[in-house]
Protein backbone atom coordinates (compact mmCIF):
# COMPACT_ATOMS: atom_id res chain seq x y z
CA UNK A 1 0.00 0.00 0.00
CA UNK A 2 1.48 3.44 -0.86
CA UNK A 3 0.76 6.81 1.11
CA UNK A 4 -1.27 8.08 -1.18
CA UNK A 5 -3.73 5.22 -0.21
CA UNK A 6 -3.11 4.65 3.40
CA UNK A 7 -5.85 4.06 5.79
CA UNK A 8 -4.98 7.41 7.41
CA UNK A 9 -2.35 10.24 6.08
CA UNK A 10 -0.85 13.34 7.94
CA UNK A 11 -0.03 15.98 5.47
CA UNK A 12 1.88 19.18 7.04
CA UNK A 13 -0.04 19.74 9.54
CA UNK A 14 0.71 22.73 11.85
CA UNK A 15 -0.61 23.17 15.13
CA UNK A 16 -0.44 26.81 17.26
CA UNK A 17 -1.04 27.48 21.00
CA UNK A 18 -2.21 31.02 22.00
CA UNK A 19 -1.82 32.63 25.05
CA UNK A 20 -1.08 35.89 26.23
CA UNK A 21 2.83 35.62 25.87
CA UNK A 22 2.11 35.17 21.96
CA UNK A 23 1.80 31.66 19.82
CA UNK A 24 3.63 28.84 20.61
CA UNK A 25 4.42 26.24 17.69
CA UNK A 26 3.30 23.06 19.25
CA UNK A 27 3.53 20.99 15.53
CA UNK A 28 5.43 22.11 12.57
CA UNK A 29 4.42 21.01 8.77
CA UNK A 30 4.47 16.93 10.34
CA UNK A 31 3.75 14.47 8.19
CA UNK A 32 3.05 11.00 8.31
CA UNK A 33 0.94 7.74 6.97
CA UNK A 34 -0.64 4.62 8.57
CA UNK A 35 -1.14 1.57 6.60
CA UNK A 36 -3.46 -1.27 7.30
CA UNK A 37 -2.49 -3.80 9.75
CA UNK A 38 0.80 -2.19 10.78
CA UNK A 39 1.93 -0.58 14.41
CA UNK A 40 3.62 3.23 13.64
CA UNK A 41 5.65 4.36 17.10
CA UNK A 42 5.55 8.34 17.31
CA UNK A 43 9.00 8.88 19.68
CA UNK A 44 9.93 11.64 21.59
CA UNK A 45 10.68 13.32 24.78
CA UNK A 46 7.67 15.23 27.07
CA UNK A 47 7.02 18.86 24.41
CA UNK A 48 8.40 16.80 21.21
CA UNK A 49 4.53 17.40 19.75
CA UNK A 50 3.54 13.81 19.45
CA UNK A 51 0.85 13.82 21.38
CA UNK A 52 -1.03 17.15 19.94
CA UNK A 53 -0.47 15.45 16.49
CA UNK A 54 -2.37 12.17 17.49
CA UNK A 55 -5.02 14.72 19.20
CA UNK A 56 -5.49 16.29 15.70
CA UNK A 57 -6.24 13.20 14.34
CA UNK A 58 -9.20 12.77 16.80
CA UNK A 59 -10.27 15.90 16.80
CA UNK A 60 -9.67 16.35 20.40
CA UNK A 61 -7.54 19.72 20.26
CA UNK A 62 -8.87 22.70 22.54
CA UNK A 63 -9.51 24.92 19.93
CA UNK A 64 -9.12 28.06 21.76
CA UNK A 65 -6.38 27.88 22.84
CA UNK A 66 -5.21 25.33 19.97
CA UNK A 67 -5.29 26.29 16.46
CA UNK A 68 -4.54 23.95 13.61
CA UNK A 69 -3.32 26.70 11.36
CA UNK A 70 -2.65 24.32 8.10
CA UNK A 71 -2.12 20.61 6.87
CA UNK A 72 -4.91 18.07 6.36
CA UNK A 73 -5.85 14.62 7.79
CA UNK A 74 -7.55 12.15 5.51
CA UNK A 75 -8.81 8.98 6.58
CA UNK A 76 -9.21 6.57 3.74
CA UNK A 77 -9.20 10.23 1.43
CA UNK A 78 -12.04 11.44 3.83
CA UNK A 79 -10.44 14.82 5.02
CA UNK A 80 -11.58 14.76 9.08
CA UNK A 81 -10.59 18.02 10.03
CA UNK A 82 -13.53 18.94 7.70
CA UNK A 83 -15.94 16.95 9.15
CA UNK A 84 -19.38 18.18 11.38
CA UNK A 85 -19.39 17.83 15.08
CA UNK A 86 -22.16 15.08 14.17
CA UNK A 87 -20.38 13.14 11.49
CA UNK A 88 -17.40 13.44 14.04
CA UNK A 89 -18.98 11.79 17.03
CA UNK A 90 -19.99 8.98 14.40
CA UNK A 91 -16.13 8.46 13.11
CA UNK A 92 -14.53 8.32 16.68
CA UNK A 93 -14.76 5.08 18.26
CA UNK A 94 -16.53 3.28 15.27
CA UNK A 95 -13.41 3.99 12.54
CA UNK A 96 -10.34 5.50 15.04
CA UNK A 97 -10.36 4.95 18.86
CA UNK A 98 -7.84 6.36 21.24
CA UNK A 99 -6.42 4.87 24.51
CA UNK A 100 -5.11 7.18 27.02
CA UNK A 101 -2.16 7.51 29.39
CA UNK A 102 -4.04 7.26 32.53
CA UNK A 103 -7.29 5.11 32.70
CA UNK A 104 -8.71 6.58 36.20
CA UNK A 105 -8.34 9.32 34.51
CA UNK A 106 -10.91 8.85 31.66
CA UNK A 107 -12.79 6.58 33.85
CA UNK A 108 -16.04 7.51 35.79
CA UNK A 109 -15.11 6.79 39.43
CA UNK A 110 -19.38 7.43 40.19
CA UNK A 111 -20.27 4.67 37.21
CA UNK A 112 -19.76 0.86 36.63
CA UNK A 113 -17.41 -0.09 34.14
CA UNK A 114 -20.52 -1.51 32.49
CA UNK A 115 -22.81 0.87 32.52
CA UNK A 116 -19.45 3.22 30.58
CA UNK A 117 -19.74 0.39 28.12
CA UNK A 118 -22.73 -0.36 27.78
CA UNK A 119 -22.99 3.66 26.90
CA UNK A 120 -20.52 3.13 24.18
CA UNK A 121 -22.68 0.85 22.52
CA UNK A 122 -26.08 2.86 23.10
CA UNK A 123 -24.66 6.30 21.86
CA UNK A 124 -23.43 5.15 18.51
CA UNK A 125 -26.65 2.93 18.46
CA UNK A 126 -25.14 -0.10 18.11
CA UNK A 127 -27.20 -1.95 20.84
CA UNK A 128 -28.76 -1.15 23.89
CA UNK A 129 -30.50 -2.74 27.22
CA UNK A 130 -29.74 -6.69 27.30
CA UNK A 131 -27.89 -6.40 24.46
CA UNK A 132 -25.30 -3.75 24.79
CA UNK A 133 -24.58 -5.28 28.56
CA UNK A 134 -23.97 -8.82 26.93
CA UNK A 135 -21.71 -7.46 24.46
CA UNK A 136 -20.12 -5.49 26.96
CA UNK A 137 -19.34 -8.71 29.25
CA UNK A 138 -18.15 -10.23 25.72
CA UNK A 139 -14.95 -7.38 25.25
CA UNK A 140 -14.16 -7.27 29.00
CA UNK A 141 -13.55 -11.23 28.27
CA UNK A 142 -11.79 -10.52 25.48
CA UNK A 143 -9.37 -8.17 26.72
CA UNK A 144 -9.17 -10.56 29.95
CA UNK A 145 -11.15 -9.37 33.09
CA UNK A 146 -11.60 -12.29 34.56
CA UNK A 147 -15.13 -13.41 35.45
CA UNK A 148 -16.41 -10.20 33.52
CA UNK A 149 -20.18 -11.54 34.58
CA UNK A 150 -19.04 -10.12 37.81
CA UNK A 151 -16.84 -7.40 37.45
CA UNK A 152 -18.78 -5.51 35.05
CA UNK A 153 -20.87 -4.24 37.60
CA UNK A 154 -17.65 -3.29 39.50
CA UNK A 155 -16.38 0.78 39.95
CA UNK A 156 -12.92 1.26 38.60
CA UNK A 157 -11.23 1.88 41.54
CA UNK A 158 -11.84 -1.97 42.30
CA UNK A 159 -9.66 -2.71 39.36
CA UNK A 160 -5.70 -2.46 39.36
CA UNK A 161 -3.77 -0.38 37.26
CA UNK A 162 -3.13 -2.58 34.78
CA UNK A 163 -6.79 -3.99 34.55
CA UNK A 164 -8.10 -0.65 34.03
CA UNK A 165 -5.84 -0.27 31.11
CA UNK A 166 -7.36 -3.37 29.76
CA UNK A 167 -10.85 -1.53 30.39
CA UNK A 168 -9.43 1.44 28.30
CA UNK A 169 -8.83 -1.00 25.49
CA UNK A 170 -12.11 -2.95 25.95
CA UNK A 171 -13.82 0.35 25.30
CA UNK A 172 -11.70 1.12 22.33
CA UNK A 173 -12.09 -1.58 20.44
CA UNK A 174 -15.89 -1.96 21.37
CA UNK A 175 -16.86 -0.80 18.31
CA UNK A 176 -14.61 -2.42 16.05
CA UNK A 177 -12.21 0.40 14.67
CA UNK A 178 -9.61 0.34 11.81
CA UNK A 179 -7.20 2.27 13.83
CA UNK A 180 -6.09 1.85 17.49
CA UNK A 181 -4.06 5.17 18.82
CA UNK A 182 -2.32 4.55 22.29
CA UNK A 183 -1.12 7.22 24.01
CA UNK A 184 1.33 6.31 26.41
CA UNK A 185 -0.66 3.63 26.99
CA UNK A 186 1.95 1.56 29.59
CA UNK A 187 3.76 4.09 31.13
CA UNK A 188 2.61 4.35 34.85
CA UNK A 189 2.32 0.11 35.04
CA UNK A 190 4.58 -2.51 36.18
CA UNK A 191 7.50 -3.65 33.96
CA UNK A 192 5.53 -7.48 34.24
CA UNK A 193 1.78 -5.74 33.73
CA UNK A 194 3.16 -3.62 30.88
CA UNK A 195 4.42 -6.81 29.02
CA UNK A 196 0.92 -8.03 29.12
CA UNK A 197 -0.57 -5.02 27.75
CA UNK A 198 1.68 -4.85 24.99
CA UNK A 199 1.00 -8.53 24.11
CA UNK A 200 -2.69 -7.75 24.26
CA UNK A 201 -2.25 -4.95 21.90
CA UNK A 202 -0.52 -7.50 19.43
CA UNK A 203 -3.00 -9.91 19.82
CA UNK A 204 -5.91 -8.24 18.65
CA UNK A 205 -4.07 -5.96 16.23
CA UNK A 206 -3.28 -9.81 14.70
CA UNK A 207 -6.94 -10.81 15.30
CA UNK A 208 -8.70 -7.64 13.63
CA UNK A 209 -6.56 -6.16 11.88
CA UNK A 210 -5.89 -3.45 13.40
CA UNK A 211 -3.49 -0.75 12.51
CA UNK A 212 -1.74 0.80 15.54
CA UNK A 213 -0.12 4.60 16.71
CA UNK A 214 1.70 4.08 20.00
CA UNK A 215 2.87 7.34 20.79
CA UNK A 216 5.57 6.80 23.76
CA UNK A 217 9.36 8.38 25.17
CA UNK A 218 9.58 4.85 26.13
CA UNK A 219 12.56 3.21 23.69
CA UNK A 220 11.94 -0.36 24.30
CA UNK A 221 8.04 -0.29 24.26
CA UNK A 222 8.82 1.79 20.77
CA UNK A 223 11.25 -1.63 19.62
CA UNK A 224 8.77 -4.06 20.68
CA UNK A 225 5.99 -2.35 18.91
CA UNK A 226 7.03 -0.28 15.99
CA UNK A 227 7.39 -1.77 12.11
CA UNK A 228 8.04 1.90 11.19
CA UNK A 229 9.45 4.94 13.75
CA UNK A 230 9.19 8.41 13.53
CA UNK A 231 11.14 10.86 15.87
CA UNK A 232 9.59 13.73 16.86
CA UNK A 233 11.82 17.08 18.72
CA UNK A 234 10.42 20.52 19.39
CA UNK A 235 7.29 20.01 17.17
CA UNK A 236 9.23 18.18 14.27
CA UNK A 237 10.27 15.03 12.70
CA UNK A 238 13.66 14.64 12.85
CA UNK A 239 14.29 11.10 11.76
CA UNK A 240 11.46 8.17 10.46
CA UNK A 241 11.87 4.71 8.77
CA UNK A 242 12.02 1.07 9.73
CA UNK A 243 12.22 0.03 13.05
CA UNK A 244 15.11 -1.65 12.76
CA UNK A 245 17.20 0.40 10.58
CA UNK A 246 16.54 3.38 12.73
CA UNK A 247 17.23 1.86 16.26
CA UNK A 248 20.53 -0.41 14.71
CA UNK A 249 21.90 3.24 12.71
CA UNK A 250 20.41 6.31 13.57
CA UNK A 251 21.02 9.14 11.23
CA UNK A 252 20.00 12.27 13.39
CA UNK A 253 21.96 14.15 16.45
CA UNK A 254 18.49 13.59 18.73
CA UNK A 255 18.04 10.62 17.45
CA UNK A 256 21.53 9.13 18.49
CA UNK A 257 21.30 10.92 21.89
CA UNK A 258 18.11 9.05 22.48
CA UNK A 259 19.26 5.75 22.02
CA UNK A 260 22.77 6.07 23.95
CA UNK A 261 20.10 7.06 27.20
CA UNK A 262 19.35 2.94 26.57
CA UNK A 263 20.94 1.00 29.70
CA UNK A 264 24.49 -0.38 28.40
CA UNK A 265 23.53 -4.37 29.27
CA UNK A 266 27.34 -5.42 28.81
CA UNK A 267 28.51 -3.04 31.97
CA UNK A 268 27.32 -3.50 35.96
CA UNK A 269 28.27 -0.71 38.56
CA UNK A 270 31.58 -1.59 40.68
CA UNK A 271 32.29 0.92 43.15
CA UNK A 272 35.01 -0.85 45.13
CA UNK A 273 33.28 -1.08 47.71
CA UNK A 274 34.93 -2.06 50.78
CA UNK A 275 32.95 -5.73 52.07
CA UNK A 276 35.21 -5.08 55.68
CA UNK A 277 33.82 -2.06 55.84
CA UNK A 278 31.34 -1.35 58.84
CA UNK A 279 27.33 -0.67 57.55
CA UNK A 280 26.06 2.50 58.19
CA UNK A 281 22.51 1.20 58.06
CA UNK A 282 21.78 -2.49 59.18
CA UNK A 283 17.90 -3.51 58.81
CA UNK A 284 17.26 -6.33 60.63
CA UNK A 285 13.61 -8.45 60.08
CA UNK A 286 11.81 -5.32 59.45
CA UNK A 287 8.17 -5.51 59.63
CA UNK A 288 4.56 -3.54 58.53
CA UNK A 289 1.29 -4.74 58.93
CA UNK A 290 -1.76 -2.58 58.45
CA UNK A 291 -5.18 -3.21 59.34
CA UNK A 292 -7.98 -2.73 56.89
CA UNK A 293 -10.95 -0.61 57.41
CA UNK A 294 -13.82 -3.21 57.94
CA UNK A 295 -17.10 -3.09 55.60
CA UNK A 296 -20.35 -2.73 57.24
CA UNK A 297 -20.62 -6.05 59.22
CA UNK A 298 -17.35 -7.59 58.25
CA UNK A 299 -14.55 -8.01 60.75
CA UNK A 300 -11.05 -5.78 60.45
CA UNK A 301 -8.53 -8.02 57.92
CA UNK A 302 -4.78 -7.13 58.29
CA UNK A 303 -2.05 -6.40 55.18
CA UNK A 304 1.06 -7.95 56.06
CA UNK A 305 2.89 -5.20 53.62
CA UNK A 306 6.55 -5.61 54.61
CA UNK A 307 7.50 -9.34 56.28
CA UNK A 308 11.08 -9.48 57.92
CA UNK A 309 13.14 -7.78 55.57
CA UNK A 310 16.46 -7.64 56.46
CA UNK A 311 20.21 -5.79 54.63
CA UNK A 312 22.66 -4.27 55.28
CA UNK A 313 24.39 -0.93 53.52
CA UNK A 314 27.78 0.82 53.29
CA UNK A 315 28.84 3.85 52.69
CA UNK A 316 28.99 5.06 49.14
CA UNK A 317 27.21 2.13 47.81
CA UNK A 318 23.38 2.02 45.75
CA UNK A 319 21.43 -0.77 47.25
CA UNK A 320 18.36 -0.75 44.70
CA UNK A 321 15.24 -2.55 45.71
CA UNK A 322 13.14 -3.83 43.04
CA UNK A 323 9.47 -5.09 42.70
CA UNK A 324 5.86 -4.33 41.52
CA UNK A 325 3.28 -2.35 42.88
CA UNK A 326 1.94 -3.89 45.95
CA UNK A 327 5.34 -5.35 46.56
CA UNK A 328 6.11 -3.42 50.13
CA UNK A 329 9.33 -1.26 48.68
CA UNK A 330 8.02 1.96 49.42
CA UNK A 331 6.74 1.49 52.88
CA UNK A 332 9.95 0.38 53.61
CA UNK A 333 11.75 3.69 52.72
CA UNK A 334 8.54 5.09 54.74
CA UNK A 335 9.67 3.19 57.54
CA UNK A 336 13.37 4.18 57.63
CA UNK A 337 12.33 7.73 57.27
CA UNK A 338 9.67 7.33 60.25
CA UNK A 339 7.13 8.73 58.13
CA UNK A 340 5.39 5.24 58.90
CA UNK A 341 5.75 3.49 61.81
CA UNK A 342 7.23 -0.35 61.93
CA UNK A 343 5.12 -2.84 63.25
CA UNK A 344 8.36 -4.81 64.29
CA UNK A 345 11.81 -5.27 63.66
CA UNK A 346 14.99 -2.83 63.74
CA UNK A 347 17.01 -0.71 62.05
CA UNK A 348 20.36 0.65 63.30
CA UNK A 349 22.07 3.78 61.63
CA UNK A 350 25.75 4.07 62.97
CA UNK A 351 24.24 1.59 66.00
CA UNK A 352 21.49 3.69 66.66
CA UNK A 353 18.32 1.89 66.58
CA UNK A 354 15.83 4.14 64.04
CA UNK A 355 12.72 3.39 65.61
CA UNK A 356 14.08 4.06 69.59
CA UNK A 357 14.93 7.50 68.55
CA UNK A 358 13.89 10.65 70.53
CA UNK A 359 12.65 14.10 69.12
CA UNK A 360 16.05 15.36 68.91
CA UNK A 361 17.85 12.52 67.90
CA UNK A 362 15.63 11.96 65.16
CA UNK A 363 15.67 15.86 63.89
CA UNK A 364 19.61 15.18 63.93
CA UNK A 365 19.36 11.45 62.04
CA UNK A 366 16.99 13.36 59.02
CA UNK A 367 19.36 15.35 58.54
CA UNK A 368 22.15 12.78 57.56
CA UNK A 369 19.27 10.63 55.85
CA UNK A 370 17.24 12.69 52.92
CA UNK A 371 14.75 11.54 50.71
CA UNK A 372 13.94 12.42 46.81
CA UNK A 373 10.34 11.52 45.56
CA UNK A 374 8.69 10.20 42.27
CA UNK A 375 6.72 13.59 42.04
CA UNK A 376 9.16 16.55 42.76
CA UNK A 377 6.45 18.83 41.92
CA UNK A 378 4.15 17.41 44.63
CA UNK A 379 7.11 17.40 47.12
CA UNK A 380 7.93 21.25 46.31
CA UNK A 381 5.41 24.30 47.82
CA UNK A 382 4.71 25.74 44.61
CA UNK A 383 4.49 29.12 46.21
CA UNK A 384 8.14 29.30 47.32
CA UNK A 385 11.25 30.70 45.08
CA UNK A 386 13.61 27.86 44.47
CA UNK A 387 15.95 29.69 46.76
CA UNK A 388 13.82 29.24 49.81
CA UNK A 389 12.55 25.36 49.13
CA UNK A 390 16.98 24.58 48.94
CA UNK A 391 17.70 26.93 51.94
CA UNK A 392 14.58 25.51 54.14
CA UNK A 393 16.91 22.72 55.79
CA UNK A 394 19.32 25.49 56.96
CA UNK A 395 16.10 27.17 58.85
CA UNK A 396 15.57 23.83 60.14
CA UNK A 397 19.22 22.91 61.00
CA UNK A 398 21.01 26.16 61.70
CA UNK A 399 24.13 25.11 62.93
CA UNK A 400 24.98 23.97 59.01
CA UNK A 401 25.25 26.98 57.95
CA UNK A 402 25.30 30.62 58.71
CA UNK A 403 22.73 32.69 57.03
CA UNK A 404 25.37 34.92 55.27
CA UNK A 405 26.76 32.12 53.42
CA UNK A 406 22.37 30.97 52.12
CA UNK A 407 22.76 32.61 48.77
CA UNK A 408 26.10 31.97 47.72
CA UNK A 409 25.72 28.14 48.94
CA UNK A 410 22.56 27.47 47.18
CA UNK A 411 23.99 28.60 43.90
CA UNK A 412 27.01 26.08 44.60
CA UNK A 413 24.06 23.57 44.91
CA UNK A 414 22.24 24.11 41.72
CA UNK A 415 25.40 23.95 39.54
CA UNK A 416 26.22 21.13 41.58
CA UNK A 417 23.16 19.33 39.96
CA UNK A 418 23.41 20.50 36.31
CA UNK A 419 21.35 23.89 36.76
CA UNK A 420 22.69 27.71 37.01
CA UNK A 421 22.69 30.23 40.11
CA UNK A 422 19.92 32.07 38.66
CA UNK A 423 17.40 29.62 38.47
CA UNK A 424 17.35 30.36 42.39
CA UNK A 425 14.58 32.99 42.03
CA UNK A 426 12.67 30.64 39.74
CA UNK A 427 9.24 29.17 40.83
CA UNK A 428 8.69 25.13 40.67
CA UNK A 429 6.32 25.48 37.83
CA UNK A 430 9.01 27.29 35.81
CA UNK A 431 10.78 24.09 35.19
CA UNK A 432 10.38 20.61 33.34
CA UNK A 433 9.81 17.84 35.68
CA UNK A 434 13.71 16.63 35.37
CA UNK A 435 14.64 20.11 35.88
CA UNK A 436 12.34 19.65 39.27
CA UNK A 437 14.32 16.27 39.94
CA UNK A 438 17.48 18.39 40.22
CA UNK A 439 16.18 21.10 42.68
CA UNK A 440 14.62 17.93 44.96
CA UNK A 441 18.36 16.82 44.33
CA UNK A 442 20.00 19.71 45.43
CA UNK A 443 17.27 20.52 48.60
CA UNK A 444 18.88 16.61 49.72
CA UNK A 445 22.13 17.75 49.32
CA UNK A 446 21.76 20.89 51.63
CA UNK A 447 21.74 18.97 54.43
CA UNK A 448 25.24 17.21 53.94
CA UNK A 449 23.60 13.97 53.90
CA UNK A 450 25.36 10.40 54.32
CA UNK A 451 22.37 8.53 52.77
CA UNK A 452 19.91 9.63 50.50
CA UNK A 453 16.30 7.30 49.40
CA UNK A 454 15.28 7.47 46.15
CA UNK A 455 11.41 6.36 45.68
CA UNK A 456 10.61 5.65 41.86
CA UNK A 457 12.84 9.19 41.73
CA UNK A 458 12.90 8.73 37.77
CA UNK A 459 10.00 6.83 36.91
CA UNK A 460 7.93 9.81 35.46
CA UNK A 461 10.66 11.11 33.41
CA UNK A 462 11.59 10.83 29.72
CA UNK A 463 13.91 8.27 28.91
CA UNK A 464 17.03 10.37 28.41
CA UNK A 465 16.24 12.67 31.65
CA UNK A 466 16.00 9.40 33.39
CA UNK A 467 19.62 8.73 32.33
CA UNK A 468 20.62 12.08 33.08
CA UNK A 469 19.14 12.34 36.23
CA UNK A 470 20.99 8.76 36.87
CA UNK A 471 24.25 9.67 35.43
CA UNK A 472 24.07 12.91 38.44
CA UNK A 473 23.34 10.51 41.55
CA UNK A 474 26.52 8.12 40.85
CA UNK A 475 28.39 11.30 40.53
CA UNK A 476 27.47 12.72 43.74
CA UNK A 477 27.92 9.40 45.25
CA UNK A 478 31.27 9.34 43.95
CA UNK A 479 31.99 13.07 44.51
CA UNK A 480 30.81 12.97 47.82
CA UNK A 481 30.83 9.34 49.53
CA UNK A 482 27.11 9.19 49.25
CA UNK A 483 25.26 5.94 49.88
CA UNK A 484 21.69 5.23 47.95
CA UNK A 485 18.27 3.11 48.79
CA UNK A 486 17.06 3.53 45.10
CA UNK A 487 13.66 2.07 45.39
CA UNK A 488 12.15 1.45 41.40
CA UNK A 489 9.52 -1.10 39.68
CA UNK A 490 12.41 -1.37 36.78
CA UNK A 491 14.73 -4.12 36.82
CA UNK A 492 16.79 -2.55 33.84
CA UNK A 493 17.24 1.25 35.25
CA UNK A 494 19.43 -0.02 38.11
CA UNK A 495 21.66 -2.01 36.17
CA UNK A 496 24.49 0.37 35.56
CA UNK A 497 23.50 2.11 38.97
CA UNK A 498 23.48 -0.49 41.78
CA UNK A 499 26.06 -2.14 43.52
CA UNK A 500 23.63 -4.52 44.99
CA UNK A 501 19.84 -5.37 43.94
CA UNK A 502 17.09 -6.55 46.75
CA UNK A 503 14.14 -8.23 44.72
CA UNK A 504 10.86 -7.84 46.85
CA UNK A 505 7.82 -9.75 46.29
CA UNK A 506 4.26 -9.56 48.49
CA UNK A 507 6.56 -7.84 51.29
CA UNK A 508 9.09 -10.58 51.25
CA UNK A 509 12.82 -10.47 50.03
CA UNK A 510 12.99 -12.85 46.97
CA UNK A 511 16.40 -12.49 46.17
CA UNK A 512 19.46 -10.19 46.68
CA UNK A 513 22.85 -10.73 44.80
CA UNK A 514 25.45 -8.23 43.27
CA UNK A 515 23.79 -6.51 40.27
CA UNK A 516 25.75 -8.62 37.85
CA UNK A 517 24.50 -11.90 39.58
CA UNK A 518 21.15 -10.89 39.31
CA UNK A 519 21.33 -10.54 35.39
CA UNK A 520 23.27 -12.71 34.44
CA UNK A 521 22.43 -15.53 36.87
CA UNK A 522 19.23 -14.85 38.71
CA UNK A 523 18.19 -17.33 41.09
CA UNK A 524 14.00 -17.01 41.46
CA UNK A 525 11.45 -17.17 39.16
CA UNK A 526 10.09 -14.03 40.12
CA UNK A 527 13.39 -12.52 39.51
CA UNK A 528 13.26 -14.14 35.94
CA UNK A 529 10.11 -12.82 35.50
CA UNK A 530 10.97 -9.19 35.93
CA UNK A 531 13.96 -9.76 33.67
CA UNK A 532 12.12 -11.20 30.89
CA UNK A 533 9.38 -9.01 31.24
CA UNK A 534 11.54 -6.32 29.97
CA UNK A 535 10.29 -5.54 26.17
CA UNK A 536 12.02 -6.94 23.20
CA UNK A 537 12.97 -5.37 20.33
CA UNK A 538 10.28 -6.41 17.40
CA UNK A 539 12.63 -7.82 15.01
CA UNK A 540 14.24 -10.22 18.00
CA UNK A 541 10.73 -11.81 18.53
CA UNK A 542 9.96 -15.48 17.52
CA UNK A 543 8.16 -15.48 14.51
CA UNK A 544 4.50 -16.37 15.05
CA UNK A 545 3.59 -19.48 13.26
CA UNK A 546 -0.38 -19.08 12.08
CA UNK A 547 -2.74 -21.88 13.03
Amino acid sequence: MTEKNSLLTVENLTVDFHSAAGAFRAVNDVSFHVEQGETLVILGESGSGKSVSASAVMGLIDTPPGEIVSGRVTYRGTDVTRMSEERRMAFNGSKVAVIFQDPLSHLNPVYTIGWQLDEVYEVHGKAKGAEARRRSIEVLRRVGIPDPETRVDWYPHQFSGGQRQRIMIGMAIALGPELLIADEPTTALDVSVQAQILDLLKELQREEGLAIVMITHDLEVAANMADRVIVMNAGEIVEQGRARDVFAAPQHDYTRRLMSALPDESSYADHGIAKTAEPILQVRDLSKTFTLSPGLLRAPKSLRAVDSVSFDLRAGETLGIVGESGSGKSTIAKMLLRLTNATSGEALFHGNDIFEMDRAALLKFRRRVQMVFQDPFSSMNPRMSVFSIISEPWQIHPDILEKSRWRARVGELLEMVGLKPEHADRFPHQFSGGQRQRIAIARALACDPELIVCDEAVSALDVSIQMQIIELLAELRDRLGLAYIFITHDLPIVRNFADRILVMQAGQVVEMQQTEAIFRRPEQPYTRMLIEASPKPKWEQPKRIPA
